[in-house]
């Protein structure tokens, strides 16, 4: 019996050429038919099933997509963490990473450079920290901004680091969106913070919220779809 429980217990996975691929099932209550996605860092494959869904249905679908998943896997951006001598990308513009130990510790943003100090060793999660602070700081103003034009009352803002959504709002009017936003051109960025106040007022994705969004944002929503659709995955590259 133990056995069992421990087979039934394993994690499922999907085997792609030398990578042994986790499957990761989620049952939705409103979903219709099975949904097949990778995760953003290449870590997981996940299914979402049906209320009705069986687990077996969800591995076997997994692994008859183990082709789409590999080339999936080949399309990732390759991992490059945040050191000294890199780069990284700040409201769509790359930053080359200058490290100094006589700089101060906390990040400073000069022209085409971050500059940094304090001990090597740490830079990357200083780096993380410092851009954090300013995707708070950067859709704070994009919340007020669109907030305003939508004639509604600024809500809370929520940081996320979600593996898959890039905003969403609570029906207790909290607004939470992914921080490496912070890292698209600025229109990519505001244009899931409008996403997210449109739905403010209306919680579907029906005429009366896109009629709403087409009516705030004040740039070219199709462009901002298409680059997240395409570059997206990117901005999990150096941080995770």
């Amino acid at each position: 019996m133990i056995g069992w429980l421990r087979r039934e217990q394993q994690q499922p996975s999907v085997q792609l050429g030398d990578i042994t691929l986790p499957i990761a099932i989620k049952r939705h209550p409103t979903a219709k038919r099975v949904v097949l996605r990778i995760a953003p860092d290449g870590s997981e494959a996940r299914v979402t099933l049906p209320r009705w869904g069986q687990t077996a249905d969800a591995i076997a679908f997994a692994n008859s997509r183990a082709d789409w998943l590999a080339r999936q896997i080949e399309a990732l951006p390759t991992a490059r963490p945040a050191a000294p001598g890199g780069t990284l990308h700040y409201c769509g513009r790359p930053l080359d990473i200058v490290w100094s130990s006589a700089a101060p510790r906390k990040p400073v943003l000069d022209g085409d450079m971050v500059s940094i100090g304090g001990p090597g060793e740490s830079v990357g999660p200083r780096l993380q920290r410092w851009l954090e602070s300013e995707a708070l700081r950067l859709m704070a103003t994009d919340l007020e901004h669109y907030c305003r034009a939508a004639n509604v009352a600024t809500p809370d803002l929520r940081l996320s680091r979600a593996q898959r959504r890039w905003g969403s709002c609570s029906t207790s009017g909290t607004v939470r969106i992914n921080w490496r936003l912070v890292q698209a051109p600025a229109a990519v960025r505001r244009s899931v913070v409008a996403h997210e106040v449109a739905h403010l007022l209306h919680f579907d994705h029906g005429p009366q919220f896109h009629a709403v969004l087409d009516r705030i944002f004040d740039g070219d929503l199709a462009s901002a779809n298409q680059w997240l659709k395409r570059e997206g995955r990117s901005l999990y590259a150096v941080f995770g």
